[in-house]
Order: C-alpha cells, then structure tokens, then sequence
C-alpha cells in the first residue's frame, strides 16, 4: 500500500493545488469538464490502510493504480 508522501508527490506531480494546510493538507484539481476534485493528505508517515486506500484512488482522485504508480 502507498505511503502517505507518496500521495502527497503524487498530487504535486500531477498538478493538484494546495489549497489548505492544517493537520492535514487539502489539494483539489478542476478537471477540464469543471468537475472539482477532492482529497486531503495527511502528515503522518505511514502506509494507507487498504481500505481507506481504494477510496481515496476510486472516489477523490478517480485514477486507476496504475495511473497513481506513473505519477507518484
């Protein structure tokens, strides 16, 4: 399972902005189509937890794990 910097990077590299950071760091990305994308990154330096982890790639940053591998 991915790393929480690894998701950080990975927003970096594909051109997410950061547009909070608290605890935790919020990137949002508007897609051509005006849809605006979500997700919030935390500090910590742990692994993901499995579950958490297909959420986050399914319904926030709406990539495949392989797109996610490319980029991060």
């Amino acid at each position: 399972m991915p790393r929480w910097k690894e998701l950080r990077r990975y927003c970096i590299n594909t051109g997410w902005e950061l547009y909070k950071s608290t605890d935790h760091d919020y990137f949002r990305k508007i897609e051509e189509n005006g849809v605006v994308l979500r997700t919030k990154v935390s500090r910590g330096s742990g692994e993901i937890p499995v579950g958490l982890w297909n959420r986050i790639l399914k319904q926030q940053l709406c990539t495949t794990q392989e797109e996610f591998n490319k980029n991060k």
